[in-house]
């Protein structure tokens, strides 16, 4: 009986086994990943840079500007440039009829194209595919072919110097069809169906279902939208004559006399003109990189 116990003691002894330490992973640094890395730390240097000149040039005075040696940052900063552009010049108005142009043209972007991405997804109609590949085949044709008919369509409806000019034909294009339909396409039709069977209305159902479940792709289409707005110089310069109606890049382009440059003015101008973009960018780059990555799997 002692030998017995002995043996189940023995036996019932919990085994420890020495546990072995994680290998670290060392980092390899490879002919390849230090040349793409110089490149990229090149490329930004190459952005950044003039950039960073820009901004802090607006703060100089034209002495310091024109002066040598040409210097990065400023040695007697002064917000004369500033003050000149916003008493001399309408910016003001620049700035409003911009903000009307790029907020009215990409809430109309989001709402148009993903009505027409959530048609091309969900309904069965006679010649859809071919719809569908003749609107990509328009993402081919240069813009700069397209303006001609523009012009005359604008100019047949009496819309020179009007916000309907400036925003109608930026306000829908084939790339926001196509990335909302490609968010649309990967939603449940079970989904709409039941919505249909409780007496939903198309209407309801684009409204109140499809819209709230490809939020990313609207946030992604919105920002995009609003940037090429908010930039856009080419079309403005051609439908509007009137100093009322610029937009901020177009009204800045005119500070630029034939003799006379006012740089100081012209770069505090650039400067305004930018801040908006990147601060929308700034406080929605997370939505606007999960909706990317989000939107590549879709489909």
């Amino acid at each position: 009986m002692a030998n017995a116990n002995i043996v189940v003691q023995e036996t019932a002894r919990p085994v420890v086994r020495a546990s072995r330490a994680a290998p670290s992973k060392k980092v390899r640094f490879t002919v390849g990943t230090v040349l793409v890395n110089a490149i990229l730390i090149l490329l930004v240097v190459l952005t950044i840079v003039p950039f960073l000149y820009m901004m802090f040039s607006a703060f100089k005075p034209n002495t310091e500007i024109f002066g040598t040696p040409i210097t990065f940052f400023p040695q007697n900063p002064t917000f004369e440039n500033v003050q000149s552009l916003i008493a001399n010049f309408p910016f003001a108005r620049w700035a409003f009829n911009t903000v009307i142009v790029a907020v009215v043209g990409s809430l109309l972007s989001v709402l148009l194209s993903s009505l027409a991405g959530f048609a091309f997804a969900k309904y069965e109609f006679r010649y859809k595919n071919v719809l569908f590949m003749l609107m990509l085949a328009t993402l081919l044709i240069p813009n700069q072919v397209l303006l001609v008919p523009q012009f005359e369509v604008v100019r047949t409806l009496g819309w020179f110097n009007t916000y309907e000019g400036l925003i109608i034909p930026r306000a829908v294009g084939a790339f926001g069809i196509f990335l909302m339909r490609q968010y649309t396409v990967s939603l449940p039709s079970e989904l709409l169906d039941a919505a249909r069977i409780d007496g939903a209305t198309e209407f309801g159902i684009w409204w109140r279902i499809v819209l709230p479940l490809v939020r990313p792709g609207l946030a992604v289409l919105g920002i995009l939208s609003f940037t090429g707005l908010w930039n856009d110089f080419f079309w403005p310069l051609i439908i509007t004559t009137d100093p009322s109606m610029f937009v901020v890049n177009l009204g800045i382009s005119s500070l630029v006399g034939p003799y006379d440059y006012q740089y100081g003015i012209l770069l505090s101008g650039t400067l305004l003109a930018c801040l908006p973009v990147i601060i929308i960018f700034l406080f929605f780059q997370r939505q606007f990189i999960a909706g990317f990555t989000e939107g590549a799997f879709k489909g």
